[in-house]
Order: C-alpha cells, then structure tokens, then sequence
C-alpha cells in the first residue's frame, strides 16, 4: 500500500513539473512575439492578411495562399501607395502553383515592406527576415511578428533557414 502512495505522488510530480515546464514555454513565445499595431488601420488590417499569406505558404498551403491572397488584394485598396503590392497579389492569387506563389511572394514582401516602414506604428516591432536560397538563391524578404524565423519560401523543407536583417519599429 505504501508503494502505490509513493508511486502516486511521484507521478502527480512529474505531471506538475511537467505542466510547469510547459507554461514556462508559453510565457517564452509570447515574449517573442512582438504584436504591431499601425496607427493607419488599413494598413494594420493588410498587414495582418499579408501575415495570414505568409503563414498560408510556410505551411505549403496553395489553396489557402490564393485565399489569403485575395483577401490581401482587397484590403490594399484602401491603403495609400499600395498601387505595386496590390498589382504584385493580384498576381499571386491567380495562380494555383504553390513554387509560383512563392516566388510572386517576393515581390508582394517586398511592396509590403515599403508600405510598413513608411507607416507608423502605434506599438509592437516587426522584423525584415531574409532566405538567402530563396528564387533560385537569388534570396528574397518577408515580414514577421517574430524574430523566429519559419520560411515562406521553402516551408517545412528548409523551415529555419534565413535570418532577422531588420527590426522596424
């Protein structure tokens, strides 16, 4: 009867260690995520669909790319100066081709970028993060909310490759 008393407290520890650990993890990533609110919101509203395409193409998803694409396209209308990243994601949403998103992608990030660093953020801080092998290793630039880096261009493939080469706040 006593070994099964120590036994049950020695696994109510470790679960409770166990679960301790695991908020700490928590607590970490959201330390790195950084959210960023601009005080123009439309360009906040197409920053967060741009988000939205990204994470659609680090998960090697065509069919929500192309969505996400066109909800991106949509909201630049309203954004000022948007002329070439709206022109460059009308482009991206009407392919299905998941290598050809990505390389459209680029130009959409590059555009998005632009629009970011001319606008003014309220709070929070994002990151300008760069693929080196990206288009053929000609190299290319994304826009995330975390110094993490999850690759657009080569999804699970290559996940980490690239590095943080700005931090626009």
């Amino acid at each position: 009867m006593k070994t099964k008393w120590i036994t049950l407290a020695l696994v109510l520890s470790c679960t409770i260690a166990f679960a301790q650990h695991d908020h700490a993890g928590h607590d970490q990533a959201k330390a790195q995520t950084t959210a960023a609110t601009f005080k123009d919101a439309k360009l906040g509203n197409a920053y967060t669909l741009y988000l939205k395409l990204k994470d659609a193409l680090v998960a090697s998803n065509a069919d929500e790319a192309k969505k996400a694409a066109g909800e991106l396209q949509k909201s630049l209308k309203g954004v000022k100066g948007s002329a070439d990243a709206l022109a460059a994601t009308t482009k991206l949403a009407s392919t299905n081709a998941l290598d050809e998103q990505r390389q459209i992608f680029s130009t959409v990030s590059n555009e998005m970028s632009t629009l970011v660093k001319g606008g003014q953020l309220s709070t929070g801080a994002l990151y300008l993060e760069y693929c080196p092998m990206a288009n053929g290793n000609e190299g290319a630039f994304w826009l995330s909310n975390e110094k993490q880096i999850k690759n657009p261009y080569f999804g699970d493939k290559m996940l980490k490759c690239g590095s943080v080469k700005e931090t626009i706040q």
